[in-house]
């Protein structure tokens, strides 16, 4: 029954998010229509909403996703190569559940997590 999850996460201001999935992560907008305070990004098979919180503390946002690729390594150093701030203790690592995984902020302090089975 079930067919795709889409996470909603925050945000404080839309254009900011925006350039930040859009020019730096390599995401598209999804949708024909611009929502006021929404948004919907896309990228190959995901998709991730946001809704507009201008009074989140971004220091006290717990957002995150979990996100599994297929080609980890590609995608860590293509963030590198653009000099995408990854977590300091997210750098890439195998860890012990058998995943390879790196993980990003992204402007509001949501969690990008990213994975590949080993």
């Amino acid at each position: 029954m079930l067919t795709d999850i889409h996470p909603k996460l925050p945000m404080r201001d839309k254009s900011a998010t925006k350039d930040f999935y859009i020019n730096k992560l390599g995401f598209q907008e999804f949708g024909s229509a611009d929502f006021d305070g929404y948004l919907m990004v896309q990228k190959d098979s995901i998709q991730i909403h946001f809704f507009e919180f201008k009074t989140l503390d971004p220091k006290e946002n717990y957002g995150q996703v979990y996100i599994r690729t297929d080609n980890i390594e590609r995608l860590y150093q293509s963030l590198l190569d653009e000099k995408i701030r990854i977590h300091p203790n997210g750098q890439l690592s195998l860890k012990p559940w058998g995943q390879m995984e790196f993980s990003l902020p992204d402007p509001d302090n949501n969690l990008l997590t990213f994975g590949q089975s080993v």
